[in-house]
């Protein structure tokens, strides 16, 4: 039987040799991002001989003769199993480490199975843990680069959706997610979109954190900072992990496609004011409800999406009077619906996440 399996180009097919036990042949879909790779198996292995890591890779639609969770479930002395998923283009390795409270890849290992040249390729490594703290689980995440963050917005939607499939929840859509930043809620919709509460907006400088004196009772909006010899009006937000929020260096509205993002995003990133670094939101308003952004996620660097940023950028938004508690953001993956609910002061993320495809690698 033929199994048509649609990978994503974050495995770099060309700088790999294929190997498998029938033939194949690969075909470039009408999806701009993505190749169908035909084969008569449903199982193809990627080796390289630069690399320690041999990866091999299940087509999606190989879930009719072997479910995800057996899947995912089965154990081989050195060997990951994992499921790849992405969110708006923001993809993850997911991890089943329901059995441990320590993760099963260290950040180094992370680093190189998120290389897209000699690895499986990512924007992180995110674990599904036993709860904690009376919650259901426990997300942590290790970022391309080996660091940790609190939270990630994207990365909490793949990892319900993970959730989703390898559990057996009892018909219940909605379950408690501890992560570094606290208490998530995401919610499985109808549609098979995530829905989730992010909780509260931290506006408070010091817990941000960052060292931009407060102009705002506690907070900073719309304040001033020099980056790269440029002056900047900032708006900084935590989602649980630090946001700078900007709309542009002057009253000209930004235009974020025209932006260097891969030469100004480390200068935020990086600035003096920033003790914990940040992620940095560009911003442009198409209405009051229509925003768009690009962002340079810190430790990750310029991706194309993040969930946090995007509910950062409403927030900071609304406090600079540019548009209403509920919009449409878009980000270069695609849109985020983000609300600012006056009545809880939380903050709702609603958007995909969706499988890319299942795999093992040998570590």
């Amino acid at each position: 039987m033929s199994i048509a399996a649609t990978i994503s180009s974050s495995l770099t097919i060309r700088s790999l040799p294929i190997t498998s036990p029938s033939s194949f042949h690969l075909t470039y879909s009408s999806k701009p991002s993505s190749f169908t790779l035909q084969l008569n198996t449903p199982k193809f292995t990627i080796q390289n001989p630069n690399s320690r890591f041999s990866v091999s890779a299940m087509s999606v639609t190989a879930q009719e003769t072997l479910s995800q969770t057996s899947f995912v479930d089965q154990t081989e002395t050195g060997v990951l199993r994992f499921v790849k998923y992405q969110g708006l283009g923001n993809d993850f390795i997911m991890v089943n480490n329901l059995d441990s409270v320590e993760p099963k890849v260290t950040p180094e290992q992370a680093v190189r199975l998120c290389d897209r040249n000699f690895g499986i390729g990512a924007d992180g490594v995110i674990f599904a843990m036993p709860g904690s703290n009376g919650t259901d689980y426990t997300m942590r995440i290790f970022n391309s680069d080996g660091s940790e963050p609190e939270m990630c917005g994207n990365g909490v939607r793949c990892f319900a959706k993970f959730i989703s499939d390898i559990s057996n929840l009892n018909g219940r859509q909605s379950f408690t997610v501890h992560t570094g930043a606290g208490l998530i809620i995401p919610e499985i919709q109808p549609d098979g979109k995530v829905k989730v509460d992010m909780g509260e907006p931290v506006l408070k400088a010091s817990d941000i954190p960052t060292k931009i004196p407060p102009n705002k009772n506690e907070s900073v909006v719309k304040a001033q900072i020099e980056v790269d010899g440029v002056n900047w009006n900032v708006t900084c937000v935590s989602m649980g992990n630090p946001h700078c929020v900007t709309f542009g260096n002057g009253n000209q509205n930004l235009v974020v496609d025209e932006l260097n993002l891969a030469d100004i995003g480390p200068k935020f990133e990086h600035h003096t004011l920033f003790p914990a670094r940040t992620n940095t939101e560009f911003v442009q308003v198409f209405s009051r409800s229509h925003l768009k952004m690009r962002v340079w996620e810190r430790g990750a660097g310029a991706t194309l999406a993040c969930g946090t940023g995007a509910c950062a950028v409403v927030v900071a938004a609304i406090l600079e009077g540019r548009s209403e508690r509920n919009c449409t953001v878009d980000l270069p993956g695609g849109p985020l619906e983000i609300e600012w609910r006056e009545e809880d002061n939380h903050v709702y993320m609603t958007g995909p996440a969706e499988v890319v495809f299942y795999g093992s690698v040998q570590l």
